[in-house]
């Protein structure tokens, strides 16, 4: 039996300086969507590890905190000084991610192949968090060569959240990341091209893709099965929202350790709904710090329990 994690999330570890469209700020907070992702899975009993690029800036409370939960932190590449920092400005409908400009770039800031540990390398699944476009190429195609096959011969599964815009202007250069991918998680004001959103991603989607989320924040989204056409939508619940950072990252964080426990998408979507549900009733990852297993567990059960599930 493998002792390394089951999934594996790849990413930055950002601090964050917040600012919300009414003007409420919050600086100096832990961020990176590894963290919340990485939070949410584990909320839901995943073996979890990290392989990101860590600076002497970033709270150590909240490596204390992941380390504490079992989440394995082998994958940090840890910098002399300072590490990425990031202005989070929230307008009426969009996000701005904009990185200081005195600290490393963000591809400095962003894991290599060369950074995944020995024993990630049987995990079941691998997700690439929002990087430079390049650098998620360069992984995504490189996990062929680099990670281990099970005895069943079946390839890891691998998902990306994007960084960069999909435009009209870019589109033509998707389909070389797109093929090594099989779950693609984009936020709604990241997919910027003309006609349906959907049925362009269908004429881009290589072979292998097979999920689509398109996030759209605290008011949910939509999961598009290509392989067997089914569409799913879901709204967010949660009892209060003060914040929507990382809550597409929680998201994805939930949804992944749901598919890989019950290969259920809507069970899977659930679970993305609760963990999301904490990101958002508090700062930054305030909320997800905080959760346990034992409250998520709880929420599923009470918003979800009557359904039955694989």
């Amino acid at each position: 039996m493998s002792t390394g994690p089951d999934l594996v999330f790849l990413g930055n570890l950002l601090v964050d300086d917040i600012v919300l469209h009414d003007g409420r700020t919050l600086m100096a907070e832990p961020g990176g969507a590894v963290l919340h992702a990485a939070l949410a899975a584990n909320l839901w009993g995943a073996r979890v590890g990290l392989v990101s690029v860590v600076g002497t800036d970033y709270p150590r409370a909240a490596l204390e905190t992941m380390a504490d939960r079992g989440i394995d932190l082998a994958g940090l590449r840890k910098l002399s000084g300072p590490g990425g920092r990031a202005w989070l400005l929230y307008e009426a409908a969009v996000r701005r991610v904009i990185v200081h400009l005195d600290c490393p770039t963000h591809e400095e800031v962003s894991p290599m192949l060369a950074d995944i540990p020995e024993h990630y390398l049987s995990a079941r699944a691998f997700h690439l968090a929002p990087m430079p476009f390049g650098r998620q190429h360069e992984l995504a195609a490189g996990f062929f060569a680099k990670v281990k096959v099970d005895s069943s011969q079946r390839q890891p599964l691998v998902s990306l959240d994007p960084y960069e815009l999909m435009t009209d202007d870019n589109l033509a250069e998707w389909p070389k990341v797109l093929a090594n991918i099989d779950a693609f998680f984009p936020s709604e004001d990241e997919v910027r091209i003309s006609g349906d959103a959907a049925s362009v991603l269908r004429k881009i989607a290589g072979q292998r893709l097979r999920l689509v989320a398109l996030k759209r924040g605290i008011r949910g989204g939509e999961l598009l099965d290509l392989h067997s056409g089914n569409v799913t939508a879901w709204t967010s619940r949660a009892s209060n929202t003060v914040d929507a950072t990382g809550a597409g990252d929680a998201f994805v964080g939930g949804f992944l350790a749901g598919w890989l426990e019950y290969g259920d998408a809507v069970r899977a979507i659930e679970q993305g709904i609760v963990a999301t549900s904490f990101a958002i009733e508090d700062w930054g990852a305030r909320g997800l710090l905080a959760a346990t297993p034992q409250q998520a567990r709880s929420r599923w059960q009470e918003w979800f329990g009557s359904r039955i599930t694989a």
